[in-house]
């Protein structure tokens, strides 16, 4: 149990044991200030900057901690514990890289210390970790789906004349699947949805929209079927030139039993993630995105390529033709 100083045997105790008191009952207030007193006595004792600094930093004072841990280098530099005190109060600040440099000095005045070597391993996780989520955090900003579709690129540029043309409709996907990334992770899902790249020439954008909702298109065959119809003549009558489909896997039932191919065959079937299908008159592709738990964010893995053959989301949306070259 903690003594209460000041008492009658509290008075003969130095004001250095008895902020060692104050400290060990959780009083860590009266123990800094305590040994601000101490310290007015005895200004070069590296002790008493050493247990303010403890103190400091357990009532998250760091940057008056810090600047005690130095004071206690300064004084004494080849003890122990000044360097111990700094890495404890640079790990409370996130400075983990300089947290280490201490701690390992700390080692190497005292190879045998346990404490020191328990930080230092502490240290080399925190580490780890940090830069694993700042590795995470900078896929889930920098979205850049480019670089996965390299191949469509030279696909949609010996399919198409115009530069102009294929640049459009990859652009298009691009944006499409980013957009749908993006979403993913602010909110692990995605719309159901079919994205259309409409003609600016010849669509009546008063009647038809960019954007058509398939949130009810795989709730049966039925509703499968009609929406495939519909978003079928969508396509024709708004003079769309392709069309990118974006669906949570959550809500197909099939994906693992497409063309009788059997859960062995969809090694995705334990992920979560989306499905993008892209669809033009030359071409037609599937994708599968999935996605993780990593450092408690969500994050979209680079997309897989599908046999659209197999796993198509929905049939062919345009009439099979080759674009005038």
């Amino acid at each position: 149990m903690a003594t209460a100083p000041p008492s009658a045997e509290g008075e003969k105790m130095s004001l250095k044991d008895q902020g060692n008191e104050f400290f060990k009952s959780g009083k860590y207030l009266k123990a800094a200030a305590l040994y601000t007193q101490a310290i007015k006595q005895d200004p070069s004792n590296p002790t008493l900057y050493s247990n303010r600094a403890a103190a400091l930093l357990q009532l998250d004072k760091l940057t008056k901690a810090l600047e005690d841990a130095e004071m206690t280098i300064k004084l004494k530099p080849e003890w122990e514990k000044g360097h111990f005190r700094k890495g404890c109060v640079l790990e409370a600040l996130k400075r983990y890289d300089d947290a280490l440099a201490a701690f390992q000095m700390a080692l190497q005045y005292n190879p045998q210390s346990q404490e020191v070597s328990k930080k230092i391993r502490k240290i080399n996780q925190l580490a780890k970790d940090r830069d694993r989520a700042q590795e995470v955090e900078n896929k889930r900003s920098n979205v850049d789906m480019t670089k996965h579709l390299n191949t469509l690129k030279a696909e949609l540029s010996a399919s198409y004349g115009s530069e102009e043309c294929w640049e459009d409709l990859f652009s298009f996907l691009v944006g499409t699947m980013e957009t749908a990334v993006k979403s993913w992770h602010a909110t692990s899902t995605v719309d159901p949805r079919v994205y259309f790249l409409l003609d600016k020439e010849k669509t009546n954008t008063d009647k038809y929209a960019p954007v058509v909702n398939i949130d009810k298109a795989f709730e049966s065959p039925h509703t499968h079927g009609s929406c495939f119809s519909f978003l079928r003549q969508y396509a024709e009558d708004s003079f769309s030139r392709a069309a990118c489909l974006v669906v949570p896997k959550s809500i197909i039932a099939y994906p693992q039993v497409w063309k009788g191919q059997g859960s062995r065959r969809w090694k995705h079937g334990q992920n979560d993630g989306f499905f993008v299908q892209f669809e033009s008159s030359p071409h037609r592709k599937l994708w599968f995105i999935p996605s993780s738990n990593e450092m408690g964010q969500t994050l979209c893995r680079d997309p897989e390529v599908l046999d659209i053959g197999a796993h198509e989301i929905l049939p062919r949306l345009f009439k099979e033709e080759l674009p005038s070259s």
